[in-house]
């Protein structure tokens, strides 16, 4: 046991431990299912949302010929390499509707996630509020509760569309921002042009800043369309975008995100971003670069796979429809099934794990706890293995839930 020495110089234990803070954040879910998955060999995981196919060859390409270049191998501008943000702005006008960064900066991350932690850092203090809707990205509400903050959860439909009216009663004297997540993680769902707009409007007249996380931008099926609402000009002061290369270009490794910010965060956001990083990595920038010079038409390629997949999928589980509710997934690469049974969802997760060979992630991960909730990702793997493992999935539900 460790000693102390305390004002009059009397030895004392102590016992060293983490923060507080840090104990009250939960457990990250993905370690916690991948160590299930390692000790039950054979498992095919529907549950870490990443997609199937690797970055485009450009990248490699680019990176390669940089690499004799020392400036690769130093450290470069706090916000990015100035290439590749010239190149993204021009993405984010051509594809978002950003018209002018006039009053807006743009800095590169290292991933969509630690966008998020800046943002949280740049614009609190302890003790204050973020709204999340809830089911929510399990990273965000874990991102609140580290720098001493708190979540304040709002209920969405039974669609998972927003509750505006929720969100206007949950603000409080002590709320900084609203956070959206479109198109959704967890739930697939996709949020309205215009739904967007009024929560933005609702951001403006009290103040808050309204965190929009878009990483899922270009997965969207049928007619349904993703939506910035960082670039309505009346939006543009009080929003901040995050985007990410990990989803679109199979970049989950690389590590490169990007936010657009009001110039007013400006220099604290650097702050943040130099203590903890000092730069994003140059080498994993410059392929974000050659990735962009193939630019979304790569994502849309993949992504015909992935809708057909989401749809094969759909009809499979219309097998199971009296044991589970599958509400419309217009979106990411994700399905929130709401199972009809009082089980604990972690127990049935390992359950279908270690008796059916199929994971998926238990939905007290994103804040549901009424109700037995699972989430299924699709994105990961070829159509043969997904299917392979929803076969699973169905076999498992029907054992467990039908006979409970």
């Amino acid at each position: 046991m460790a000693k102390h020495l305390n004002p009059a110089n009397t030895l004392l234990p102590i016992v060293l431990r983490e923060g507080q803070r840090i104990r009250d954040v939960q457990a990250p879910i993905v370690p916690i299912i991948g160590n299930l998955i390692r000790q039950n060999p054979g498992t095919i995981s529907l549950g870490q949302g990443v997609v199937y196919y690797n970055p485009p060859v450009e990248a490699f390409e680019l990176l390669k010929k940089s690499l004799d270049d020392p400036h690769t191998h130093r450290y470069q501008d706090v916000g990015g390499i100035p290439r590749l943000r010239e190149a993204l702005k021009t993405k984010l006008r051509e594809e978002n509707g950003f018209d002018s960064f006039d009053d807006l900066k743009l800095i590169v991350t290292a991933g969509g996630n630690m966008a998020f932690m800046n943002a949280i850092l740049a614009i609190t203090e302890p003790t204050d509020e973020i709204i999340l809707p809830v089911p929510y990205y399990f990273n965000h509400e874990m991102a609140v509760t580290m720098v001493n903050c708190r979540a304040i959860l709002v209920p969405t439909t039974e669609t998972y569309q927003l509750r505006l009216d929720e969100i206007r009663l949950a603000i409080t004297p002590r709320t900084r921002a609203i956070v959206t997540v479109s198109p959704n993680n967890p739930t697939g769902a996709v949020y309205p042009e215009n739904t967007l707009k009024e929560l933005s409007a609702i951001c403006k007249e009290y103040g808050l800043y309204h965190i929009s996380d878009e990483v899922y931008e270009y997965f969207t099926y049928g007619d349904v369309k993703h939506f910035s609402p960082g670039s309505v000009e009346e939006s543009a002061a009080h929003t901040i975008s995050i985007f990410s290369f990990s989803k679109a270009f199979g970049f989950a490794g690389w590590r490169v995100g990007y936010m657009v910010i009001p110039d007013v965060l400006s220099t604290a956001l650097q702050k943040v971003q130099d203590t903890i990083l000092v730069c994003p990595p140059t080498a994993s920038q410059i392929a974000a670069l050659g990735a962009l010079e193939v630019g979304a038409a790569y994502c849309h390629k993949q992504r015909q796979s992935i809708a057909e997949v989401r749809q094969a999928i759909l009809t499979a589980l219309d097998q199971i429809k009296d044991l589970c509710v599958i509400p419309p997934a217009e979106g990411a690469f994700y399905l929130l099934l709401r199972l009809k049974t009082p089980l604990d969802p972690l127990q049935l997760t390992e359950r279908l794990i270690r008796e059916y060979g199929v994971a998926v992630i238990p939905g007290t991960a994103f804040g549901l706890h009424d109700g037995c909730y699972i989430r299924v990702a699709y994105g990961a793997l070829q159509r043969a293995s997904v299917m392979d493992g929803v076969g699973r999935l169905i076999k498992g539900i029907r054992a467990i839930v039908g006979n409970n």
